[in-house]
Parts: C-alpha cells; sequence; structure tokens
C-alpha cells in the first residue's frame, strides 16, 4: 500500500482546490501534468539522432522518451516480480517511472548536443548550460502550469528526475575549457562539454529537495570522482532515478540503432565486426547464444522480422535488471539501485559504442549538429545584444526582472533551449536572410 502521507509525496505548491471524482494517486497526476506540458509537446520536434524533420519515419526525442516509458515500466514489473520485498519497502509504482521516463528529455534544447554545447559555452561566464539541468529548471520553475512553481511535481518525481545531484560550477574543471576562440566557426565541440549537473541558481529548489535526507545522506549523494584531465562527475542517484536511465539506455542502444538500419546509415558486416562478434563471446546468458540469428532478423528487409529481433533484444536487458543495495546510504530511495549485471552491461555498451561511432560520429550527423551549434550561438548573441528589441513580451518581461540578479542571460538560455529545431532554424532564418520576414507563433 503507496503511503501518500510521506514528504516524498509533498509539492512545494501545496495543492489548494480538489476535484470531486478525482482518485488519482500523486504519481499519476505527476504524469499527466508532463504530458500536457508545453516542454513535452515540443519534444516532437528536437533532434534525437537524425535531424528532426528530415524524415517522418526515425525517432524524435518525443518517440524516444516514449520508448523509454513504455521500456521503464517493463522494468517496474519484472522488478516487482523478482524482488517483492524490497519493490515493497520502497513502493515502487508504474506511474512514477513512467513520469521519469517521460520527462527525462525536456530541458533538451534545439539540435541535440550541438544545441547543449553552444548554449553551455555561451553561458560559460554565467553559469552554464546542461541538458539534465534544464529539465530540473523546467520542472521545479519555468512550465507555466504555475505562476512560479513549474509543474509542481511531488518530491519524489522531481528528486527521480535529478540524475546528476550536484552543481555545475562545483564540477567544472577549468583545465577542461579551451580558450575563447576568435569566431563561432572555430569553436571545437569537444572542448566545451558541460560537466553534468545542476545550475547554482536553482540551489534553494535543490535544498528543498533533499529536506527528508538526513546529512550524511545528502553528503554522500552529491559526491563525485575529480579528475586532472575531465570535470568532476556525481556517483550516485536515487533507486527511481537507476531505473529510468536504464530505461533510457536500452531505449537508445536498441530503438535508435533501428533507425540506423531502416535509413541504410550502417551495414550488417560492420555490426556484425562491431557487436555481434564481440557479443558472441561474451557469454551473455541467451543473448550471446543468439545474436547471430538476430542479426540476420535485424537486417532482414522484413519489418515483423526486425521487429522480433528489437523486442527480443529489449526483452533479454530489462530482464537481466536486478536490485542491489548500496551500504553507504540510510534511505532506502538512496540505498537501494536498480542495476544490470555487468555481463549484460557490457553487451548494451557494445550497441550503445556501435550507434556512437557509426550513426552520431557520421560526417552528415555531425554537419547538422554543427549548423545547430551555430545557428543557437548566434541567436543567443542577438538576443542578449538587444534583449528589448528581440525577445517576445513574456520572455522580456522575465529578462527585466532578471536583470536584478544576473544580467538576464539564464532567462535567454532559458528561451532558446525551449525552442524545437524547426522554430530555431525560423528565427534565425528572420533575424539574419534578408528575404525572409518574422515568424509569430506564439511562441515566448
Amino acid at each position: 500500500m503507496l503511503d501518500f502521507s510521506s514528504p516524498w509525496c509533498e509539492r512545494r505548491l501545496p495543492r489548494s482546490q480538489s476535484r470531486d471524482g478525482d482518485h488519482r494517486n500523486p504519481y499519476q497526476r505527476d504524469k499527466a501534468r508532463v504530458l500536457h506540458s508545453a516542454a513535452f509537446r515540443r519534444l516532437q520536434a528536437k533532434t534525437q539522432v537524425l535531424g528532426a524533420g528530415l524524415s517522418d519515419f526515425y525517432r524524435t526525442r518525443l518517440t524516444h522518451s516514449l520508448e523509454a516509458a513504455q521500456i521503464g515500466t517493463g522494468i517496474t514489473a519484472q522488478l516487482q516480480g523478482k524482488f517483492p520485498k524490497q519493490t515493497e519497502e520502497l513502493q515502487l509504482d508504474a506511474s512514477l517511472i513512467e513520469t521519469l521516463c517521460l520527462a527525462h528529455d525536456i530541458g533538451h534544447p534545439p539540435f541535440g548536443h550541438g544545441g547543449e554545447i553552444a548554449l553551455n559555452y555561451m553561458m560559460h561566464d554565467h553559469g552554464g548550460f546542461e541538458g539534465n539541468g534544464q529539465t530540473f529548471r523546467i520542472i521545479c520553475e519555468l512550465e507555466p502550469y504555475t505562476e512560479n512553481h513549474g509543474m509542481n511535481l511531488c518530491r519524489r518525481s522531481v528528486l527521480g528526475l535529478v540524475k546528476y545531484p550536484n552543481f555545475i560550477d562545483t564540477l567544472t574543471n577549468p583545465a577542461c575549457l579551451d580558450t575563447r576562440p576568435s569566431s563561432y566557426r572555430q569553436l571545437q565541440a569537444s572542448h566545451w562539454h558541460p560537466p553534468k549537473g545542476l545550475y547554482r541558481c536553482d540551489q534553494p529548489l535543490f535544498d528543498w529537495l533533499l529536506e527528508p535526507l538526513d546529512h550524511n545522506d545528502c553528503e554522500q549523494f552529491m559526491d563525485f570522482s575529480q579528475s586532472d584531465i575531465n570535470h568532476g562527475k556525481t556517483r550516485f542517484k536515487s533507486f527511481d532515478c537507476s531505473i529510468m536511465e536504464l530505461a533510457d539506455d536500452i531505449a537508445y542502444g536498441i530503438h535508435d540503432l533501428e533507425d540506423a538500419i531502416v535509413m541504410k546509415m550502417v551495414s550488417q558486416s560492420a555490426f556484425m565486426e562491431a557487436v555481434a562478434v564481440p557479443l558472441n563471446k561474451l557469454g551473455v546468458p541467451w543473448l550471446s547464444d543468439n545474436i547471430l540469428s538476430l542479426t540476420e532478423r535485424l537486417f532482414s528487409n522484413t519489418h515483423h522480422k526486425r521487429k522480433n529481433a528489437i523486442g527480443a533484444l529489449v526483452n533479454s536487458f530489462i530482464t537481466a535488471i536486478e536490485i542491489r543495495s548500496l551500504e553507504a546510504f540510510n534511505h532506502p530511495l538512496l540505498r537501494y539501485q536498480a542495476v544490470m549485471p555487468e555481463d549484460h552491461f557490457a553487451a548494451l555498451a557494445l550497441f550503445k559504442d556501435f550507434v556512437l561511432k557509426f550513426v552520431i560520429r557520421k560526417t552528415e550527423v555531425q554537419i547538422l549538429e554543427f549548423k545547430g551549434q551555430q545557428t543557437v550561438m548566434e541567436l543567443f548573441e542577438a538576443f542578449s545584444a538587444e534583449p528589448e528589441r528581440l525577445l517576445p513580451d513574456n520572455t522580456r518581461a522575465r529578462w527585466q526582472k532578471a536583470q536584478q540578479v544576473d544580467n538576464g542571460f539564464r532567462v535567454i538560455a532559458d528561451y532558446i533551449s525551449g525552442m524545437t529545431d524547426d522554430f530555431a532554424a525560423r528565427m534565425y532564418a528572420s533575424l539574419f536572410l534578408p528575404n525572409q520576414t518574422a515568424q509569430f507563433d506564439g511562441f515566448n
């Protein structure tokens, strides 16, 4: 029986109205808030791997999130069956996990990682930019479900969306940042990847989130590994977040692979060499014995055979997931973790690395990222130079209010990051191409 009186079901803004006949639990309400949000709808026109709008077949951020949600509910069901004692103690709820998977990408800007790098570069003197930190900001503050509290999700839902529980300024290693180039076109993306974390300006929201935890759990939760050559990286996440992240990884490694196969971006021989043969030697239960026949079906011209292979691969990873305990924590939401056994983890890494090498790093995809990167930097420069002239009314009002705090740069980053690929491209054309006129569609 779920305990909805728990502090983890509290919201920053208490419910002031109750609706007759509404018997939904807090996580079902949170799911509805995500589904009906503008930030979620915009995922339909944001790049996942291939540029949004280039085809009506392959995946966008929206369809990826829907697939991750389906995988997340599958993980939930099998954990409840295999680990009934732990899942009952944790009060694991399918609607909660579905909510996290649906919302996990809403902070990502237009043009994929190109847009993220561009905004991080433009914001590097003003707190940085990172997609997961922006997700936290949207759900807690920006989404206009409430006036000042974003979606006003319950505390446990917010905790499950924090993949990297520390702040960008703490995690940043200055040695990783390149000198500023003479022009935007000289900027090297690999030198401006942001550390993954939250914005310092959102610390009051994070402090509220951690209120139910004891001091030791809070400190340990925010612990991170340091490196001389990389940014700091947080080490822990909540139990719910660990399920969401596994669902995300499976959707990325398997479902995004399907797009590449159908679009003929990858060959069967390359897949055999990079994935099937090494996996066959790993000794992963069932998967190693069947990967060669699965490969034949994956690259079959028959649609239902390919879908059958995709489903079998997803199922093999979902059913391998276990619950393990971390002795470092007192609270069960931090102590327990959903984990994939090492052999399955290594197998999934082969799929993910294949997508990275043969799809994401493909020249045609990188050209799209570079183009988006340039677009975002030019938009940021224009809006920061003339915010009173160029920002829409609502955003201009937020910018004027923010002048008292940080000169309004975070507001400009919020505005651009919320754009879809197409909206950003049209805005760029309106500002910089002489034969284009301004486009007005109410986004502000």
